[in-house]
């Protein structure tokens, strides 16, 4: 009995320091709690194996576990998840025979009492913590950052001083134990103290990689409000330009009377100059109209130009007033969003399309707004109804998706998206609840 609870609890700890391991490096296939449910079910599988007592056996098993669980679990290639997997396996395998050998030579009495329950324990322990210190260390080397600053530097060193720190705590626990006789519940006490030490250690670092994710997330939607807000401003000034357009269309009647008089007097050369600065002027630029709502109109107008160029068909149904109720930086958001998205999954297809519609239905008080555009790849593809991003850097994306919910749920919306694969088409489907009118 006493054997199976060492067992559970040092393949208890290996897989919590492999979970974290992974969460840190590599990017997940599936959710939170599946990836947990299987490896709860693997490392089950390699303490049911490890009842044999076979050293071998338990060495190649743990192998396969860890290659199994990363190949299943994350976006990694098999020589990437076998690589890890032979990392994770020989550092294991190196740190238990690590601890044996100091412990031989630096605790002579300790292997002599290793059927007592504590001993056993205590050496669990002992070995996990420093098998748990090497893996901080490779992930601190291993995890791909592009900037790290000194300030985050000396963070980094500060954490990897709390488990040398205890590893320094569990030898001295361990030399205490072979100069005294310690009595029975002096002894309990010690075991339970490097199990909290242990567990003190897990929690912390736990926290930390916690605290990194909300802190990244945090930046990366400061930058999306950021250059929301900018969008807004942009959008604002071409919406300016448009009323001076207007402006200009309207006074062009005097400024043919202006150029008749400076005719009359045969000032050819003011005429010319005249001509051209209208010409050139900005406000004269075609704009075409695609809406009755003049910041969506500005809106759409900028993603038709880039339609154009990239030779990309830009078709738009706004019906008349449906969309007032939407606040201008709201606006910006929504759809700059979903049509940057639309955008960046059209381009380089041949005779590719975005399509864009917004009705009411008819006696509710819901808008249907509809985004439909090509793409060749289905986004949902291996991700279990996960959007997959085609960006380079895959754990900073989702937030412009994320931008498009929460604008949604203020309207107290709903919105649907799925691939169409018969079409090749990405369907985004927004519906929203306009406001009461008393």
């Amino acid at each position: 009995m006493e054997n199976i609870i060492c067992y559970f609890f040092s393949f208890l700890v290996e897989a919590i320091i492999l979970h974290q391991y992974a969460s840190t490096l590599f990017i997940p296939k599936r959710k939170t709690r599946t990836i947990l449910a299987v490896l709860c079910a693997f490392y089950s599988l390699l303490f049911a194996v490890s009842m044999f007592a076979s050293t071998w056996l338990n060495i190649v098993m743990y192998l396969f576990v860890n290659f199994s669980f990363l190949i299943t679990q994350y976006q990694l290639k098999w020589r990437s998840a076998f690589f890890h997997a032979a990392i994770l396996t020989a550092v294991m395998a190196l740190c238990e025979l690590a601890i044996y050998s100091i412990v031989q030579h630096s605790v002579p009495h300790f292997f002599t009492e290793t059927a007592h329950f504590h001993s056993r324990i205590i050496f669990v322990i002992f070995s996990k913590m420093i098998y748990f210190t090497i893996v901080y260390i490779l992930v601190h080397f291993l995890k791909e950052r592009p900037k790290i600053s000194g300030q985050h530097e000396h963070v980094v060193l500060l954490f990897i001083f709390i488990p040398l720190a205890s590893c320094f705590m569990m030898f001295t626990l361990l030399t205490v134990n072979d100069m005294y006789a310690l009595s029975d519940g002096m002894t309990a006490a010690m075991t339970l103290n490097a199990v909290f030490l242990l567990a003190i250690n897990l929690i912390v670092f736990a926290m930390n990689l916690y605290n990194q994710k909300k802190n990244a997330e945090f930046t990366e939607m400061q930058l999306l409000l950021q250059k929301e807000a900018n969008s807004a401003e942009y959008y604002q000034m071409l919406f300016s330009q448009s009323e001076n357009q207007n402006i200009l269309i309207h006074d062009i009647k005097k400024h043919l009377q202006s150029i008749d008089l400076l005719n009359k007097v045969h000032e050819h050369d003011k005429i010319e100059a005249y001509i051209r600065q209208l010409m050139l002027s900005s406000d004269l630029k075609e704009n075409a109209r695609l809406c009755s709502h003049e910041m969506l109109n500005t809106i759409l107008c900028r993603y038709k130009r880039q339609c154009d160029n990239s030779r990309i068909a830009f078709l738009v149904d706004i019906r008349h007033g449906i969309i007032d109720f939407i606040a201008d930086s709201d606006l910006s958001s929504l759809f700059g969003n979903l049509l940057d998205n639309a955008l960046e999954a059209a381009l380089g297809i041949p005779e590719a399309y975005i399509e864009v519609n917004a009705v009411r239905k008819t006696k509710t008080p819901f808008i249907v707004i509809t985004v439909i555009n090509s793409s060749r790849k289905n986004p949902f593809e291996d991700s279990h109804n996960s959007l997959i991003t085609s960006k380079p850097d895959q754990r900073r994306h989702g937030f412009g998706i994320k931008s498009i919910k929460k604008t949604v749920s203020k309207y107290h919306g709903d919105i649907q998206m799925y691939y169409h694969t018969d079409t090749y088409t990405f369907h985004a489907i927004i519906t929203l609840k306009m406001p009461p009118i008393y």
